[in-house]
């Protein structure tokens, strides 16, 4: 009888000792439940989860909504705190910065002196440039807030990046076939994605934690990507002091063009 060295007989031992281990650490994981500890949303289908999303989204009250979102081929970049009876916060796009108040009907823009002067972008002598008259309103209104009038065409431009169930209408709104995707992590927060047909509409993100509440938007087409926050969570609107509105009438002035 042959009597192996001990160094080869532990050896001999270790082997199938390691390979019950890793067989046992597969079997474990495959055993796991992707689910647990979640909200459940992530067993239903993608049909499932979006309705989920959305009834939680209704019922939420207040968002905040910041993010790109290119539209007419304009990026904006949006930092909105939305409620069903107004909103506040700022855009920003290529030629100018503002930030914008609805409380009910009532609609306040605030931006700078550079807001309200500002030229179309032309270059060289294409360029126009503000006359004496926008230069005055500008320094008028530069820093104040100036209220909307309900009747001039900028109003209902404006009042769109107020409007939470308009804002939250186009983001929840996947077309075609719904699909279901991979789980993912946003800001810490546990995701399933959802497409609509070859990503028509773009991909949301909806937790798995909590309420499923919708968590960011990739826009298909490189259209922006949107994220949702601070759900459910109140927010006080509260008017300007009078010495800060400017009030302009029926019709907003004419900046440069």
């Amino acid at each position: 009888m042959t009597v192996l060295p001990s160094s080869r007989r532990a050896r001999g031992a270790a082997l199938p000792v390691a390979i019950c281990l890793g067989l046992a650490a597969v079997l474990t994981a495959c055993g796991e439940d992707p689910d647990e500890g979640t909200n459940g949303v992530g067993k239903l289908s993608a049909t499932e989860i979006e309705k989920k999303a959305k009834a939680a989204a209704d019922t939420a009250g207040a968002v905040r909504l910041s993010g790109a979102l290119v539209s007419g081929g304009e990026t904006y970049k949006l930092n909105m705190r939305l409620k069903q009876n107004g909103a506040l916060g700022s855009v920003i796009s290529k030629n100018s910065t503002f930030q914008l108040l609805r409380i009910e009907d009532t609609l306040y823009l605030k931006a700078d002196a550079g807001f309200w002067s500002h030229t179309d972008g032309k270059s060289g002598e294409e360029s126009a440039k503000p006359s004496a008259g926008d230069s005055e309103a500008a320094g008028k209104l530069g820093d104040k807030y100036v209220k909307v009038p309900e009747e001039d065409p900028a109003y209902k431009q404006l009042t769109g990046f107020t409007d939470m169930e308009v804002l939250l209408g186009g983001i929840l709104s996947l077309h075609g076939e719904l699909n279901k995707g991979e789980r993912d992590r946003i800001g810490g927060l546990r995701t399933i994605k959802i497409s609509g047909s070859a990503g028509d509409g773009g991909t949301l993100d909806i937790a798995l934690q909590g309420e499923p509440y919708p968590v960011q938007l990739v826009r298909a087409g490189n259209a922006g990507t949107l994220t949702l926050a601070d759900w459910g969570k109140d927010f006080e609107l509260t008017a300007p002091a009078k010495n800060q509105i400017v009030d302009y009438g029926s019709q907003l002035p004419k900046t440069g063009e």
